[in-house]
């Protein structure tokens, strides 16, 4: 019947990982997408160990594995000195250790593979031009009021619509995310305009003085990815804006010349306003549950956006599924999922501060401790969050 299938709200990333997660164990579901067509904004995405571990909890691990480009390091530079600071060898001792690879992804590759998924399975029914706005609950069933009107029924609703998302401005009131000051440009080139010295298989960060530069190859080589942040005191979230390169430079002046030449071989840049929101444990309204970035959004500093989401589907699943009612499922399902994701909100914070973007005394700190590290130091220290899929955190 149809209120036994669970509502999605957000056809994004999460929202279809959660409808694959749900279908895995017999679960019914109906995503609901605001937009005309299901698709995704942006171009990369890093994708850990854990994700490819909740892929195959996905039943898409295969499909995920054959889009994916596998780079062989993450290498953190010194901007100003433009010297290696230290690399995390991603090869043969990395992937036993994790028991899958490190790898990047064009996100709209990675949704294509969830897309299809979901259009695969019997038990997920997709629908566009489908804003839910608010809803309303009885103790049996919820009530998914549409912007269009008219309402869709459902065993329970999980917000899946992202940093504004509606169904986290009912169930926790919190307003607006925060403003982080920090503003991000994005760039796609082919790889032929990428400098012949920088073409490295790896996730590369350039970090400076309140600025920082990443590179990476995507699409089975025929791209580089670039993304490029510094802290502009922006006062307003903006999304997707495009802007001319000269606007992009202004806040890379003081750093080494080869990082400059990266950002001069970029066109057609866009630029967003990082936001992220304080931890909050307040997830839940009975028969209502957050999911990804409208739970726990974080800033881009640990790489684990898209990682988390991929997590809470399948936690939320696994949880609903050993469980007796919605309400102890979505429960067991917050509880399981809130201090990995508060870990990760505040790390990413102190990975900017720390990592990325500090100056002087702090920076030097920084070179010291991280060129210290061996490798099995590192597999060591990466052990929390690649060690497993989030299920037992």
């Amino acid at each position: 019947m149809a209120h036994d299938r669970i509502l999605i709200a957000g056809g994004g990333i999460g929202g279809l990982a959660a409808a694959l997660a749900l279908a895995q164990k017999g679960m019914a579901s109906l995503v609901l997408e605001k937009a005309a067509q299901l698709g995704e904004i942006g171009a990369g995405i890093q994708l850990g160990p854990n994700a490819f571990h909740c892929f195959d909890r996905l039943g898409v691990g295969e499909a995920a594995r054959g889009m994916a480009v596998y780079i062989d390091q993450l290498r953190l530079m010194d901007a100003l000195a433009d010297g290696e600071i230290t690399r995390i060898d991603l090869g043969q001792a990395f992937r036993a250790r994790f028991g899958n690879p490190y790898a990047v992804v064009h996100r709209g590759d990675l949704h294509g593979v969830l897309l299809q998924g979901c259009r695969d399975s019997a038990l997920i029914e997709l629908r566009t031009s489908a804003e839910i706005v608010g809803y309303a609950q009885d103790g049996s069933s919820v009530a998914a009021r549409l912007a269009s009107g008219g309402e869709v029924r459902g065993a329970a609703l999980i917000g899946a619509d992202g940093l504004w998302s509606n169904i986290r401005r009912q169930v926790t009131a919190d307003g607006p995310p925060r403003v982080s000051g920090h503003t991000t440009y994005r760039s796609v080139i082919p790889t032929e305009r990428m400098p012949e010295d920088l073409r490295w298989n790896a996730a590369t960060l350039w970090a400076g003085p309140k600025c920082h530069i990443v590179h990476y190859p995507l699409s089975g080589w025929k791209v580089f990815n670039l993304v490029v942040t510094y802290h502009s005191d922006a006062p307003e979230p903006v999304a997707g804006k495009p802007v001319p390169t000269e606007e992009v430079r202004k806040g890379f002046s003081h750093v080494c010349a080869r990082a400059q030449s990266i950002i001069s071989h970029g066109k057609d840049w866009r630029m967003w306003v990082l936001c992220d929101r304080e931890p909050t444990d307040r997830w839940l309204d009975g028969r209502v549950a957050l999911l990804g970035d409208a739970a726990h959004p974080m800033l881009q500093y640990m790489a684990q956006g898209a990682c988390m989401a991929i997590e809470d589907a399948v936690c939320l699943a696994d949880s609903l599924h050993r469980t007796e009612t919605p309400e102890e499922g979505l429960a067991t399902y917050r509880d399981r999922r809130v201090l990995r994701t508060t870990r990760l909100q505040l790390m990413s914070r102190a990975m900017g501060d720390h990592v990325y973007h500090p100056a002087g005394p702090r920076a030097a700190l920084r070179n010291a401790i991280m060129s210290g590290k061996t490798q099995a130091e590192w597999l060591d220290t990466l052990e929390w969050l690649y060690g497993g899929n989030g299920l037992d955190s």
